[in-house]
Formats: C-alpha cells, sequence, structure tokens
C-alpha cells in the first residue's frame, strides 16, 4: 500500500500566491489567512498607534509594523509569518522583504475564529521555539484584556496585561 507524502512549501509558494491571498508558512506546512475583520483591523491600528507613540515619547528607536509584513523566523526558507503587530528594536534584522530573526514583540489577535491558529499553531509552537529571550510572557501565560471606553462618543482602549 502506498502513502501519499505531505508536500512541504517554502517562501517561493508563498510569493506564488496569487494577488490578494495570504498565507504563513510554518514548518513547510502552508496555512491560509482570510481577511480579519473590520474590529480586527480597528484593534491592529488603535494598538499600532499606542505603542508607536509610546515608543516616539520615549525617544525609543524601534519600529511597529502592521500585517501584513514579512517575518522570517528561521533562515531555512520554511517558516515565514505575519504577525497582526510586529516590534523590531534589532534593526539589523530589517531588509526591504521583512524581518529575519526573532522579533522583540509579538502581538496577535485572537478571534474566535482564529484561535487555534493564533495560539497553539503560530504562537506556541513557532514563536516559542525561535525566541531568544522572551520579554513578555509567552502566550500560555499571558493575556490581554481590551476594554471599551467609558463614554460611547470617546472612543478609547485600554489595555491590561496579566501573567496567569
Amino acid at each position: 500500500m502506498a502513502f501519499q507524502k505531505e508536500r512541504i512549501y517554502s517562501i517561493d509558494d508563498i510569493y506564488a500566491l496569487p494577488d490578494g491571498e495570504r498565507a504563513e508558512l510554518i514548518d513547510g506546512r502552508l496555512y491560509m489567512m482570510a481577511p480579519p475583520s473590520r474590529i480586527h483591523q480597528k484593534l491592529v491600528n488603535r494598538l499600532s498607534q499606542k505603542i508607536t507613540n509610546y515608543i516616539d515619547s520615549k525617544q525609543g528607536h524601534c519600529e511597529v509594523y502592521p500585517a501584513p509584513f514579512a517575518v522570517f523566523l528561521n533562515k531555512d526558507d520554511h517558516n515565514y509569518v505575519e504577525p497582526d503587530l510586529s516590534v523590531v528594536c534589532d534593526m539589523d534584522k530589517l531588509d526591504d522583504r521583512g524581518c529575519n530573526g526573532a522579533l522583540d514583540w509579538i502581538i496577535e489577535i485572537a478571534s474566535p475564529s482564529n484561535q487555534q491558529m493564533d495560539y497553539e499553531i503560530k504562537l506556541f509552537e513557532t514563536y516559542e521555539k525561535t525566541a531568544a529571550s522572551p520579554k513578555f510572557p509567552g502566550p500560555r501565560r499571558s493575556a490581554i484584556k481590551l476594554e471599551k471606553g467609558l463614554e460611547p462618543s470617546t472612543p478609547s482602549l485600554r489595555v491590561k496585561c496579566s501573567t496567569n
């Protein structure tokens, strides 16, 4: 009895996708990405603004990149991800294609439809394996709570982080 061999994908396959299609590549497996919801994009935008403003207020040198932003986690060509927000402080990791190596801070906004991908596959399997010295608790030990502003006419976003 013959078994079908699972195909191993590479970064070339990512770049060969038709326009408008996005995917991530983890250990040679291709994971197609659905377009994010409006609320998801709003949260990414607000968090990006808040983090960038904070870095600027402290005269920091880190840069914030919202998705789509290419992150090549390993030197091989079988790992490519697009976190919702990527914070890079080591400018030597950046080139015109994106970031080469582990990010300094990764932010994923989990939706009910993508929790398994974000928590189990992408964050746990990939990011924890490649982060040299994590600056924040790992995904299974941290929680980010997003709260609406108290006044409906005043949109705001408060982020509370806790380690449990």
